[in-house]
């Protein structure tokens, strides 16, 4: 990528954020004392010392983080909240006009770290989660007509929101495709059922990444299932089946080095542990997981369904269909804006309740 820096382009480079809400061309830094959300701490210095550098989303409310006009692409999104508000705010992200997101996720769990109570580095190429809450995207998202930006505060306290959303406006291809995000959560998995990642998608694309955050409720390993892809039509076999949740995710046998798992973060895949102690193989544990398919992503060209087994182990040598609390983001692009996501769960639903050990 280096290479990619040293030829002249015609773009320009655009970055919204509260001190810039429209991206303009030097409209940054004039929030007055009157409207700044910190107008308190810069009271003495005024006009262009840090007076905006937030928003105050109360309960309840939506806030626009950006709504631009023109062409071009999202490079760079990084967001906190500034506290441990988990899953009570909502990102979606609309293309060109659209009028359901493509992008309908948990603000946490969008940048695949669900858990709000724990942090856990996250070291990757498309999501990076930083000290103390940095959130980080560089999946591009191109968009020909403008792109708008919400977060939803479905909690009962308000929330400070830190942003900045680095943007290109330039010519992009009539080829290119749009970004989307998925969220979905079952908790319990009714026995014998296998979890759907994602399905109903239609359209001419590619799948890049997976986030898995996955409650053990049973003692043992529990990561035995398998990911399939079933694409162009497949129906009841599809035409990719991995060998099995660590597998999948670019480990092997339990992510367990000298009887304990390992957490890892690469720039492709990664495991943390989430409410962990020394007691290994034991319920009540939750994970983490993610994998990009940045080098290897998965082409469709009609539609695509994805679905993953929970599988353990019970007495005899015999798989265990689990009933585990699992939750999912699915990151892929199309040339398709009108596919019907799931209903959002609500944000009892949404709730890890789960007591951390």
């Amino acid at each position: 990528m280096l290479n990619n820096l040293t030829v002249k382009k015609n773009i320009r480079t655009f970055s919204v954020c509260p001190e810039n809400p429209s991206g303009k061309k030097g409209e940054g830094g004039k929030a007055t004392l009157d409207v700044g959300s910190a107008a308190n701490a810069a009271r003495e210095l005024g006009q262009g010392w840090k007076v905006n550098p937030h928003i105050v989303l109360n309960a309840g409310e939506i806030a626009v983080l950006a709504d631009i006009k023109g062409e071009g692409a999202i490079k760079h999104f990084w967001i906190t909240d500034g506290a441990k508000y988990g899953r009570q705010l909502l990102l979606r992200i609309y293309f060109d006009g659209q009028k359901s997101p493509a992008v309908d996720v948990p603000l946490s769990d969008f940048f695949a770290n669900a858990d709000y109570n724990e942090y856990r580095q996250i070291n990757s190429l498309a999501m990076c989660y930083n000290p103390r809450k940095g959130m980080n995207c560089y999946f591009e998202m191109p968009y020909f007509k403008g792109f708008r930006v919400e977060i939803e505060n479905t909690g009962t306290t308000h929330a400070n929101i830190y942003y900045q959303i680095d943007c290109e406006e330039k010519k992009i291809s009539p080829d290119s495709l749009y970004f989307h995000a998925q969220f979905r959560r079952v908790n319990p998995l009714p026995y014998k059922e296998v979890y759907t990642i994602l399905d109903n998608i239609k359209g001419n694309g590619l799948y890049v990444g997976t986030y898995l955050h996955w409650g053990v409720k049973s003692n043992g390993w529990w990561g035995e299932g398998e990911i399939k892809f079933y694409i162009d039509g497949d129906t009841e076999f599809p035409s990719i089946c991995g060998t099995g949740t660590e597998d999948y995710f670019c480990g092997a046998y339990n992510f367990d080095v000298n009887g304990k798992y390992t957490e890892f973060s690469s720039p492709y895949s990664g495991l943390s542990k989430v409410g962990y102690t020394d007691e290994i193989y034991r319920s009540q544990r939750y994970f983490d997981m993610y994998r990009w398919h940045i080098t290897d992503p998965i082409y469709f060209k009609e539609n695509l369904r994805v679905t993953i087994q929970a599988l353990g182990w019970r007495s005899e040598g015999r798989y265990l269909p689990l009933q585990d609390d699992i939750s999912s983001v699915a990151y892929w692009y199309s040339d398709n804006l009108e596919d019907v996501y799931p209903k959002m769960p609500s944000a009892n639903e949404r709730e890890l309740t789960t007591v951390h050990l």
